[in-house]
């Protein structure tokens, strides 16, 4: 899986530390900021394939980040991830663009799963686009 690149966004520092280090471990291409806002400067420079976004944070929270992530970046998948049992923010997220959720603290076996679901539909969706554009071209002359 060292072809997929992948965001964590969590403001729990030590939660955010443990996953990073428990993927890096299994060689994806991670990496992790601590806020919303910090998550949208990075889309900005470095877009990843997928986003794991924390629900609940300071500040700017999943919802409002997720919402901005689809405005710049709309084919970057993103999954939501809850600490609290709170099914309607998980629904809400997934009206709003959200690939999946899952709940805290998460299996990492369970996230790669769902890392490698969110990456070859970011993949397909990329190839209809491209085919689109061709045809599009090739009607053109």
């Amino acid at each position: 899986m060292d072809e997929i690149s992948v965001l964590l966004v969590d403001d729990e520092r030590e939660f955010l530390e443990t996953l990073l280090k428990r993927l890096l471990k299994r060689r994806v291409k991670v990496k992790g900021v601590g806020s919303g806002e910090e998550a949208l400067k990075f889309l900005r420079e470095t877009p990843p394939d997928v986003v794991v976004l924390d629900v609940r944070m300071e500040g700017m929270d999943g919802i409002q980040t997720l919402r901005e992530i689809k405005k710049i970046k709309p084919l970057v998948e993103v999954i939501m991830l809850t600490g609290h049992a709170n099914l309607e923010v998980a629904v809400e997220g997934m009206e709003v663009g959200a690939f999946d959720y899952l709940m805290k603290p998460t299996d990492v076996d369970e996230l790669l799963y769902k890392l490698e679901d969110a990456f070859k539909r970011k993949k397909i969706q990329e190839q209809k686009i491209k085919r689109l554009e061709e045809e599009k071209e090739s009607g053109k002359e």
